[in-house]
């Protein structure tokens, strides 16, 4: 079971909830797979995959208490293993995930009014699913361009006035970036893009934040190769 101390109270509360238990679940679908793979044996009970707040993962048995604390993973998702490609049986597990990540989330947020509910949607709708992760099939404008790096990188280094200051992007681009990232949110206070701001997007998870959110200037950002943000940088050390 994935046990929470006090229920989250605000949507950041909730998306924060989402991100953390979103990233372990992502963490044993690719970084640690060999792990999970070998705690999915067909030979055991019904297991299920939880991922928590924190960012880590667990494959164990369901709850027991009747109705569960929160609502549940799929159950037996070690049953299908050898009885499938190991990509497509991990794809599966991935869109079941999702599901289950969009369930507690919805769970949690349902004393939200309408626009609550609506801004929640829009933070977690932003950042790629577990099965777009697991199977690389993430939207054609998250995928880094061949001869200018990350894009995701490149199209955040703008100047106070919304100016893009990397030269290897050209003025369509940059009009087809304003519109991309019109409803684009902060990863860190959920505010809406704007143009007049900078913006950054980490490499590892595609969120965006205001710069000022993740103490990072244009200037810094200009010496940058892979930008990766507090939460990933946290999780990368944390492996270590």
């Amino acid at each position: 079971m994935a046990p929470i101390s006090s229920p989250p109270r605000t949507v950041e509360d909730i998306f924060k909830d989402f991100s953390g238990r979103r990233a372990g679940i992502i963490r044993a679908l690719t970084y640690d797979v060999d792990e999970f793979y070998a705690l999915c044996d067909p030979e055991k009970e019904n297991l299920c995959l939880y991922g928590h707040p924190n960012e880590s993962w667990e494959v164990t048995l369901p709850a027991e208490e009747v109705p569960p604390e929160l609502p549940e993973p799929a159950l037996g998702i070690n049953f299908a293993r050898d009885g499938m490609v190991r990509r497509d049986w991990l794809s599966l597990v991935a869109m079941h995930s999702d599901s289950w990540l969009l369930s507690v989330a919805f769970y949690l947020a349902a004393p939200f009014n309408r626009n609550e509910r609506k801004r929640l949607f829009s933070l977690i709708n932003d950042l790629p699913t577990v099965f777009e992760v697991v199977t690389d099939r993430k939207p054609v404008k998250d995928k880094p361009s061949v001869d200018s790096g990350s894009k995701s990188r490149l199209n955040t280094k703008r100047s106070n006035d919304g100016q893009v200051k990397n030269n290897k992007l050209a003025d369509e681009a940059y009009l087809e970036d304003e519109d991309e990232h019109s409803e684009t949110l902060c990863g860190s206070c959920g505010g809406n893009y704007n143009a007049n701001e900078f913006w950054i997007g980490c490499d590892i998870c595609e969120r965006w934040y205001h710069g000022k959110c993740v103490k990072i200037t244009p200037a810094k950002a200009e010496n940058i190769k892979q930008y990766k943000c507090p939460s990933c940088s946290s999780m990368k050390k944390g492996r270590m």
